[in-house]
């Protein structure tokens, strides 16, 4: 999907074949194999990873996810669309991702932390606040960065909290990071809205994933106004055509462990969510939910993809060709390695901005992203996805030009 999408808006650059190629490869890939003891005494072994795409425009930046899922290719794509997505919001830094393959809910909070100490000590030769910063994704969190950034500092010999991002505040995270992405995919919906030319508050909104992007997104979107109509976890789904309170779900959600079954809701699939009647259709899941197969009948007319890769080349395709708005990843969910990115900024001068400044330049950022874009896209007739990927790939080929071929 990664690689469709880049060739795909390559098209409309002049790049010289050996430069496509390039910006088309990993720049680097470490595989790790490590023990971890279990709390019953035995001794399991993990697979971890983590990819560098690309490093033109500084450091790398990108997330640690935590999955049965997890294998290199996964790792490659997310890691390229790191790169397109600092790219694209004016960001000083190149593309990474990591993971290992195991799944959390089945670790104990001290087997996850010595999972995690262990992976931070093998991919530590890469890391470092100027050369690779992680920071969270799918099955991670803030408790596992801190566990990261102390062993990455016990290393070292001393406290370096600019070395992950999206840690906790009392060991130098930021605020507004936790619902960073939440809030840009809310900023995304609302100029989505507005260049479609229909309402923003009283849209009907479906969001398939309710962990800390889709309950952020739910929560701040519910606050502008507009109707969540459904959401869904990894067990299911509640649907409510009269709208659901986001909070009251997020009550229900940590009472029960699942949002299905909460009160004067229909049940249905997380599938299912992806073809309801709404307006705005928020994938914040996983990777290839929209595809040929289901294309056909979405009936949102705008899908904002909160998650990365959450739509297929081929379901992009059946979209287009039906006129549906597709807001892109790299731009919907940028909201995350923005803020990341004052998280970082702010730690390397130990000193602390206000939420309010956080929220502000994030908007800031944001909107003027999104208007470029559309704007690139009227110009070139073409849909968002490729005028996004089109703004960055030239970003960073331009810097790679600019820089020179080693030696």
């Amino acid at each position: 999907m990664a690689l469709h999408q880049f060739h795909d808006a390559a098209r409309y650059l002049s790049l010289k074949r050996g430069i496509r190629e390039y910006l088309a490869t990993p720049h680097r890939e470490l595989v790790v194999h490590f023990p971890v003891k279990m709390d019953d005494g035995s001794v399991r072994l993990f697979t971890g990873y983590r990819v560098h795409h690309s490093s033109v425009l500084g450091p790398t930046k990108g997330g640690i996810r935590y999955s049965p899922q997890v294998e290199i290719n996964e790792v490659r794509a997310l890691a390229m669309w790191m790169t397109w997505k600092s790219a694209l919001m004016h960001l000083p830094y190149g593309g990474a991702k990591g993971g290992v393959a195991c799944d959390p809910r089945q670790l104990s909070r001290e087997e996850l932390q010595r999972l995690t100490r262990r992976y931070a000590s093998e991919i530590s030769i890469l890391m470092g606040p100027q050369s690779d910063i992680p920071a969270p994704d799918v099955g991670t969190d803030a408790q596992v960065m801190a566990w990261i950034m102390d062993t990455y500092s016990m290393q070292r010999g001393y406290s370096v909290p600019s070395v992950v991002t999206g840690k906790p505040i009392p060991i130098g995270g930021s605020v507004g990071r936790s619902d960073a992405t939440g809030r840009g995919v809310m900023i995304a919906t609302r100029e989505a809205t507005r260049l479609r030319g229909v309402p923003f508050a009283g849209s009907r909104i479906a969001i398939q994933g309710f962990g800390n992007v889709g309950e952020a997104a739910a929560r701040l979107l519910h606050d502008q106004g507009c109707r969540i109509v459904a959401v869904s976890d990894i067990t299911g789904g509640c649907y409510s055509p009269e709208g659901l309170d986001p909070r009251a779900v997020l009550r229900h959600l940590r009472r029960t462990g699942t949002v299905v079954g909460f009160p004067g809701s229909e049940a249905l699939s997380n599938l299912d969510i992806l073809e309801l009647p709404c307006d705005v259709l928020v994938p914040a899941a996983i990777e290839g939910q929209i595809t040929g197969h289901n294309a056909a009948r979405v009936k949102a007319g705008i899908i904002v993809e909160a998650a990365n890769g959450p739509t297929t080349p081929e379901a992009d395709a059946i979209l287009a060709g039906r006129e549906i708005l597709v807001v892109p990843d790299i731009l919907a969910n940028a909201g995350g390695v923005t803020v990341s990115y004052f998280e970082w900024v702010q730690d390397l001068q130990a000193y602390f901005w206000s939420e309010q400044e956080i929220n502000d330049h994030l908007e800031r950022i944001m909107v003027s992203t999104f208007k470029r874009v559309a704007d690139l896209a009227v110009a070139r007739q073409t849909t968002l996805r490729t005028a996004a990927l089109v703004v960055a790939v030239q970003r960073v080929a331009d810097a790679l030009m600019t820089r020179g071929i080693y030696p």
